[in-house]
């Protein structure tokens, strides 16, 4: 069984891709398992300046999933293109996903040019979707326009392919897929979490001290799903889905529905072992529905 595929015309000996926020800079992780199993590693959000994130409490538990609201916390680009990618590289050989935030349009394109210029970075993650801060983050990722602007500028700078991160909390994510795609993303990543909230009943308050959070976790999953599916019908750059993905069987049907490849988020923080496992059991559940090449479903469904 073939598993490997391709992303932005970069290989991909996988399709998994641990999620953006679930699996740290990698270190984390190490003692685990072997990181180079992996089909690539998107790495912790980064912005210009360091951030501490969100105070607390900002995780809850939900029925099939779960809420976060960290806020990005992140040590700041130069800590991360000057310590945390140098010390990546020494466990992880492949090219990785940097994922890039921002809170205004110069702050994207300088976080941004400065990811595309480190040797070991494939891709840029325009992660214009985050639900979990204010003044940024979603505001960019929810209006067309200002999806393409960002889009564009970061083009005109990065040295990477850029694979736009669209926010599930619109009405219609083809209308910001397209726009992205016409502004030139080399790709798109889809979804990210929605937004939720839970309350305290002994506080009756929210449970958050955010108020609001990112859902994300099993449940999204048939969300993500339809979302793929609507983009891949009207876009035509590659497609990574994201989203509730847990198992094998997860994987091959996002890439039926479009995906090239395929980000694995909360499963990471339940089960370090998530991402390896889903690898292994690729072969075995392509062998029982008569799949010979990874690639030869992608978006067999439309």
């Amino acid at each position: 069984m073939n598993i490997k595929t391709e992303l932005c015309g970069l290989p991909l000996d996988n399709p998994i891709i641990p999620a953006s926020g679930t699996f740290g800079f990698g270190q984390e992780y190490k003692d685990f398992y072997d990181l180079n199993i992996l089909g690539s590693i998107s790495i912790k959000g980064t912005t210009r300046e360091a951030r501490f994130g969100n105070p607390t409490p900002r995780i809850a538990e939900c029925k099939a999933g779960m809420l976060n609201a960290v806020g990005l916390q992140n040590p700041g680009v130069k800590a991360v293109v000057d310590i945390e990618l140098p010390e990546l590289k020494k466990i992880y050989l492949k090219p990785i996903v940097a994922n890039v935030c921002g809170f205004s349009l110069d702050e994207y394109v300088e976080v941004a040019q400065l990811m595309s210029e480190v040797e070991n970075v494939g891709w840029i993650e325009l992660n214009v979707s985050c639900p979990n801060v204010k003044h940024g983050g979603m505001s960019f990722g929810t209006d067309a326009c200002c999806a393409a602007e960002v889009t564009s500028a970061v083009k005109a700078v990065s040295k990477k392919p850029v694979i736009v991160k669209l926010s599930p909390n619109v009405t219609d994510i083809t209308e910001i897929a397209l726009a992205c795609q016409e502004a030139g993303a080399d790709g798109l990543c889809l979804i990210n979490t929605l937004l939720g909230m839970r309350l305290d009943l002994k506080n009756r308050k929210p449970l958050l001290a955010n108020v609001t959070g990112g859902f994300s976790g099993d449940a999204v999953f048939p969300i993500a799903l339809r979302m793929i599916y609507q983009t891949a019908k009207v876009c035509k750059i590659p497609i990574i889905g994201c989203g509730g993905v847990s198992t094998a069987r997860d994987v091959i049907e996002m890439m039926m529905a479009g995906a090239s490849a395929v980000q694995v988020g909360s499963a990471n923080l339940i089960n370090p072992f998530a991402s390896k496992e889903i690898i292994e059991a690729m072969p075995k559940e392509m062998k029982k529905l008569g799949i010979q090449n990874l690639t030869d479903i992608i978006g067999v469904a439309l």
